[in-house]
This record gives C-alpha cells, structure tokens and sequence, in this order.
C-alpha cells in the first residue's frame, strides 16, 4: 500500500524506523525486512548509524532528515548524508526540527547547549532560508521530494505561504494517544501527508529516555486486539493507516518487523474507530525538553 504525494511520487505507508539501532545489529535486520517487503526507511543523521545503513542498504535506502544544527548548511549537509548511506539521491529529505541550532560541523549532530544549559537557537537563521536551500536540493537532483517534520498548525501555513516547492510531508508524533486530529486534518487538507513518528506512542524506548507510558497498554485498545485476533501494535498502526497517514514503527526484532508490516489484511470498523478516538489524551512521549533544556513544543 501507498500514498501518493503531492508531486506524484508515492510513498509506502508502513516504513521501519532505524532510531536506536546498533551497527551490529542493522544489517541482518535491514535485510531481512526487504525480504519482509519493506521499501520505506526513515534515518537521520542524529542517529548516528547512517554509515552502517549505507553499508547494508546502498541503493536500496529512500529517508533522510536535516538536523537542526545544519539548517545553515543544507547543501552540504545533504551530500555528507547521501556519502555516507552511498546513494546517489534521496527519495525524501525531511527539515527535523523547525529550528536552527549553533552549527556544530557537518555530519555532527550533537544538541549546541549554551553554557546555562539551554539549546543554543541561532536567531540568524529562518526557517523560510532553510526551506529554500532545500528546495534547491530537489533542482539539482539530489532529493525527489523534501518535507517537514515536527511542524505545527502555524509553521506549516507559513511554509506553505513561502514555499516554491510544497513540502510534500509532515513528520509528527502521532498515536492513539497524541492523535491530533487538527494538525492532521489540516496538512491533508492542503495536499502534505502526514507520517506518524512514534506511532506506537514509543513504547519501551520513551518510557525508558522520557518516563512516557504507552497506548499499548491501553485496556481499550487490548480489547480491539482481542475482537480482531491482532496484537495491540497492530491494531494502532491499523487505525494509522485508515486516517491516511504513513507510520513507521521502529522495531529492531525480526518477528515484530513481520508482525507491523502485517497490517494489510484487516480494517478496523467505523464503530471501533471511533473508540478509539476516545482514547486520545493529548500525550505528547518524545519530549526533547529533557535534553535541550527548554521546551520548543511551549
């Protein structure tokens, strides 16, 4: 299954987060989830495994994201990105965070912090300069399509207002939990796709960097899972992809690779969907406040 972009391009609408991976492990589990059918790969350069991912992939690798010390660099930080995974050009090139830190160095992704201990936001910078270095990006070939990530309602209409080339995705926090149906509702509205980072409202790993608890657990939730004989991951990815988002699960276990890319031969029925828009909470897990000492969500 797929979703067609604004410009044409489709993309899958289940992919596999590499976030958290170890060089060791990639490589069997990138392969063994292309014989799953996996075709969509979301990286980035703040997770430090691009080079073992190129290794294992080579052409076979489509996501990458900016991180926000290279919003002044984009050109460059594209190609250090396209070297390292060995690929000639990128299907997609997300803008991580809307907003643009101290520049640490290409390929360098550590959070800039200030003395005080607070991210150090480098005001020169605007996101509208960013966006049009990545639009030159797609005219010299080395992206297909470039998108968004993190954005809210606000800063997707500004980049809509300024953009010669319409992002063409928006990467959010999205699950059972943090649906957001406003944010989602308006970028389909205006033709960018929404893709669901975190949409099993990250589980183990958030719980263990940001004290988060998961949908997963949700009683609701396990009941459905019960009613449609699937797991309760398949479940949320399920609602996902009815809501005509993209989601990609992390997973770095080979029989949860098969279980999340199986979610294709079920629907969940209005009645149900609708319970479980009854479970939102408005539960954002991935808070980054923790580490960069002030909060780009206030």
């Amino acid at each position: 299954m797929a979703i067609t972009l604004n410009n044409g391009f489709k993309m899958p609408v289940i992919g596999l987060g590499v976030w958290r991976m170890e060089g060791k492990d990639i490589k069997d589990l990138l392969f063994h989830a292309i014989k799953i059918g996996y075709r969509h790969f979301d990286c980035a350069a703040d997770y430090k495994n691009e080079a073992e991912v190129g290794d294992a992939l080579a052409e076979a690798f489509n996501e990458g994201l900016l991180w926000n010390s290279d919003h002044g660099h984009v050109i460059e930080a594209c190609r250090d990105s396209l070297k390292k995974l060995r690929l000639e050009y990128l299907d997609l090139y997300l803008v991580h965070f809307p907003v643009a830190t101290r520049h640490t160095g290409v390929g360098t992704t550590d959070s800039a912090l200030g003395e005080d201990g607070v991210l150090d936001i480098d005001t020169t910078v605007s996101l509208e300069t960013t966006w049009h270095a990545m639009e030159s990006l797609v005219s010299m070939g080395l992206v297909r399509s470039i998108g968004i990530s993190n954005y809210d309602i606000y800063l997707t209409r500004d980049c809509l207002a300024y953009a010669k080339v319409k992002p063409a995705v928006n990467q959010i926090e999205t699950h059972p939990y943090f649906q957001r149906d406003s944010l989602v509702k308006f970028c389909q509205k205006h033709g960018v796709c929404v893709t669901a980072h975190t949409p099993l409202g990250g589980a183990a790993a958030n719980t263990e960097w940001f004290g988060s608890v998961s949908c997963l657990d949700d009683s609701v939730l396990q009941g459905l899972a019960k009613k449609y004989n699937k797991t309760v991951a398949q479940i949320a990815l399920r609602w996902g992809i009815q809501r005509n988002t993209v989601v990609i699960p992390k997973s770095s276990k080979p029989d949860r690779l098969e279980e999340n890319f199986h979610v294709c031969d079920f629907e969940i029925s209005r009645e149900d969907m609708e319970l479980i828009k009854s479970v939102d909470r408005n539960y954002r897990t991935n808070q980054p406040a923790k580490f960069w000492g002030i909060d780009l969500y206030a």
